[in-house]
């Protein structure tokens, strides 16, 4: 086992806190809320007594001002503990960051103490019907009318879309642009003519809220335009690479406790008259998950740690984002089949998580876009 050096004693002392607090608040009901369709939107609110939204936000808004590791700390349980129903990650790694970044003083002051706290729930809306990946060319549009923007248009796979109360919408302020008419705005979902869909049924996250969000002439303050107007698609790439070292952070996490699940199982489960676990295919198997893990793990966490430095760059983050996934999917499918008929039942969590998964691939920028990102890079010069 090679040890893990980009967690001090404060981070591991944190993580026992967070790893508690879940298994007492979360996993026990956390079937049921895969029957609702959405968790109970009580556990933000203690979530946020406990300071586990937003960690990274500057003392001066309600804060703690911690590095992202405690964020990383926070996905990690989650996924370990197959809690794939709570949406703190969109909301404190990917939603929030944009306000504190981005955000003029007022937004800041307006807002973050509120998304600390858990009463407000973010969202972020950038996927649309017909554009999937292709941001620079959303139809949804944010026209300037006197001191509002009326904004028309629709968004789907929205995560947190039903507990939203506030949406960064990505909108076309400039219509006949592409890249340069895109804007961020700061959507009150209480604001007349904003609707949300029904929750959309997936085949896996089943407990986390995801949904069509529709604009008919939402009259927008223009002081909740978010930075600058037809500066969106820059802020976008600029955060993204956050997003996509959560989402391979958590991958990781979650193959890790699949692999755990699985030698759990091939130890106790018998056939033909002894362990699975002392056939030579199951170890053979195992082996090879496993060293792969190992390495893919050196890699992620060594991704943070230049992420902690500012010089996570956009390629290698992809890198991250796909190698980690496809990983992700391969190992639960392995996992499943050494699991034999019960890796096919919901009750066990091999199960859950194999289809939870599934949508890492598609998530934060398609892995064929992860690809195209590598790519170009590779061959610019």
């Amino acid at each position: 086992m090679i040890p893990r050096t980009v967690f001090n004693t404060e981070h591991e002392q944190f993580r026992d806190t967070v790893r508690k607090f879940l298994e007492n608040e979360a996993v026990p009901h956390h079937a049921q809320w895969e029957k609702e369709g959405q968790v109970d939107r009580v556990l933000w609110n203690k979530a946020g007594e406990m300071g586990f939204l937003c960690p990274q936000v500057p003392e001066a808004y309600g804060g703690l001002e911690l590095d992202f590791g405690y964020n990383a700390i926070i996905d990690e349980e989650i996924s370990r503990l197959g809690l794939t129903g709570i949406g703190w990650g969109l909301h404190s790694d990917i939603a929030v960051p944009y306000i504190a970044n981005y955000g003029s003083e007022e937004q800041k002051q307006k807002y973050l103490p509120k998304c600390i706290s858990g009463e407000i729930v973010t969202a972020i809306a950038m996927t649309e019907p017909g554009t999937g990946s292709d941001l620079q060319n959303v139809r949804t549009t944010a026209i300037r009318d006197g001191d509002h923007y009326v904004l028309n248009g629709s968004k789907t796979f929205i995560t947190n879309g039903q507990h939203a109360d506030l949406v960064i919408v990505v909108a076309k302020t400039n219509p006949d642009e592409g890249a340069s008419g895109v804007s961020l705005l700061l959507v009150d979902t209480s604001l007349p003519g904003f609707k949300k869909g029904t929750n959309l049924e997936k085949i896996g996250m089943k407990a986390q809220d995801t949904s069509e969000l529709f604009f008919d002439d939402v009259r927008v303050p223009a002081e909740d335009l978010l930075g600058g107007e037809g500066q969106g698609f820059i802020y976008l790439m600029q955060e993204l690479p956050q997003e996509r070292l959560g989402v391979a952070i958590g991958a990781i996490a979650n193959a890790e406790a699949g692999l755990q699940w699985t030698i759990d199982y091939v130890r106790e489960r018998k056939a033909f008259g002894r362990p699975i676990a002392s056939f030579q295919n199951t170890q053979f198997k195992l082996a090879e998950l496993s060293s792969e893990l190992t390495a893919l793990r050196v890699f992620v966490d060594r991704c943070l740690e230049l992420h902690y430095e500012k010089k996570l760059d956009v390629p290698t983050a992809a890198k991250a984002k796909l190698l980690a996934t496809d990983f992700q999917c391969k190992l639960l499918d392995e996992c499943v089949q050494l699991h034999g008929g019960y890796g096919y039942m919901w009750e066990y969590p091999i199960a859950r998580a194999w289809a939870d998964a599934r949508v890492q691939r598609i998530y934060a920028g398609t892995n064929e876009i992860m690809k195209l990102i590598i790519g170009r890079d590779l061959v610019k010069n």
